[in-house]
């Protein structure tokens, strides 16, 4: 893993300096400021699934650094606006004030606009993919995962979740978070074929299972994980009395779930052979982390 955690930092760096240098170039206001704010921190995990699928593709890591900008202002977008009081209410966000409560709620919403926006613009330069058909294809992949079909539609099951007579059964827990979390994941993952025209088949199905266990391991890390290094409150759910997946299966079954995951994820990369190292190494990561 040592490895992999050195390969993640350096990847987290440089889509972090990209995404910083596009929002800098945006006219000096408190959005800006926001927005750059929103965007520091974090492991950038799917960003640096862009770059390993791209690499597995022979795409650039200059080329494909536009694309790992993209998922990530959308990702931080989608947690400024989680953390609004309409939403989840949220206080902490890696370990730093949300943006409603450094700023206002005003200000949070722009930001996730803003971001959003930035998004789309970074995936339509003409460096962001070998040929116009795949810029296309990028493009309108993530709409349909960040919006009303993905992760939009995930936070609206979410937040009607939260008022359900009845906890969510197990079927209905694994269809919000597939829309919540898996999308974005997913077009992640398959961003490296769709740049270079090929078959995204192998790491779609690497990123479903994946996303799924990366759920699973933040339900466990609500139950047993530890504020301090998460960045975040934890015990959320269980106060809400939401149903999870820890909630159906146990802490236990919920962990063997996840390994289960992990490696189903891990045998679709076998296309791949050893050049795929890092993607499993992946895999195994977001059921290890703390944060």
């Amino acid at each position: 893993m040592t490895d992999f955690a050195t390969a993640l930092h350096a990847a987290a760096q440089q889509i972090e300096a990209q995404l910083l240098a596009e929002i800098s170039a945006q006219p000096e206001s408190d959005v800006r400021d926001a927005m750059a704010y929103a965007a520091r921190g974090g492991k950038k995990l799917r960003g640096f699934l862009v770059l390993e699928s791209a690499r597995l593709h022979g795409i650039s890591s200059e080329m494909a650094l536009q694309a790992a900008a993209a998922i990530e202002a959308i990702h931080a977008y989608s947690l400024v606006h989680d953390d609004l009081p309409a939403m989840d209410d949220d206080a902490l966000r890696r370990g730093l004030p949300t943006v409603h409560l450094r700023w206002d709620e005003a200000t949070a919403i722009l930001v996730g606009d803003g971001l959003q926006a930035l998004a789309f613009g970074l995936l339509a330069r003409s460096d962001s993919a070998p040929a116009p058909q795949a810029r296309l294809e990028l493009i309108a992949a993530l709409a349909t995962a960040a919006g009303a079909a993905g992760m939009v539609l995930g936070q609206a099951l979410d937040i009607a979740a939260e008022s359900t007579p009845a906890p969510l059964s197990l079927e209905a827990i694994t269809r919000l978070q597939a829309a919540k979390t898996g999308a974005l994941i997913e077009w992640s993952a398959c961003a490296g074929p769709r740049m270079a025209g090929a078959d995204p088949s192998a790491l779609a199905a690497y990123a479903r299972a994946l996303g799924l266990a990366f759920q699973i391991a933040d339900d466990i890390l609500d139950v047993e994980g530890d504020a301090s290094i998460a960045g975040k409150k934890l015990h959320k759910d269980a106060e809400a009395g939401k149903a999870t997946f820890v909630s159906h299966l146990g802490l236990e079954g919920a962990k063997a779930r996840a390994r289960t995951l992990v490696a189903e994820a891990k045998a679709a990369l076998d296309p791949y052979g050893p050049e795929a190292a890092l993607l499993r190494a992946t895999a195994e990561f977001v059921i290890a982390r703390q944060n």
